[in-house]
């Protein structure tokens, strides 16, 4: 049960309303994620802003789910892990590489994620090293550190919120 509710469009403040229905226009309809982010534009805003900069990144589609996947399951986030699986799917991920991105296997992107989770960011010199010898360049070392801290932000909230699971459920 929820402990924030996700707004409706006529309880969302004016400015949420409007990033709301771009939500809409995109994906086809709002996640309860966002509707629970509603209650604050600048936190969906910020939330969308920084979702929008990193998908024009270096990594692709799948990568993107992949670490979204790692991070979620490391952090035990059943709604996350739900709509990436499903999102993830549609991006071209197997049954497998959807499981081996939960356990940090597979990709040197999902290992590196869960690294970060496990670590809080913190990485040595062999560990850097580890990333950079699997064949990671620097920027796909950047950008999967900011999807580990956009992808930890939502993992927090649907913690804190509770938010209601619109999706096909996937356990933790």
């Amino acid at each position: 049960m929820a402990r924030i509710t996700a707004l409706t469009d006529a309880q969302a403040p004016a400015r949420s309303g409007e990033l709301l229905n771009g939500v809409k226009a995109k994906f086809g309809k709002a996640p309860n994620m966002f509707r629970t982010l509603a209650h604050s534009p600048a936190a969906l805003n910020g939330y969308l802003q920084f979702s929008g900069a990193l998908a024009e990144g270096v990594l692709t589609a799948a990568e993107r789910e992949i670490v979204a996947l790692a991070v979620g399951q490391a952090n035990q986030c059943g709604y996350c892990l739900s709509a990436h699986t499903l999102i993830g799917k549609g991006a071209g991920l197997s049954d497998e590489a959807v499981k081996s991105a939960r356990e940090g296997k597979g990709t040197a992107l999902a290992a590196l994620a869960l690294k970060l989770v496990e670590n809080r960011g913190f990485l040595d010199d062999d560990e850097l090293a580890t990333a950079r010898a699997k064949g990671l360049s620097d920027a796909q070392i950047l950008e999967v550190i900011a999807h580990v801290a956009l992808n930890t932000f939502t993992n927090y909230v649907n913690h804190v919120a509770g938010t209601d699971i619109d999706f096909p459920e996937v356990k933790v």
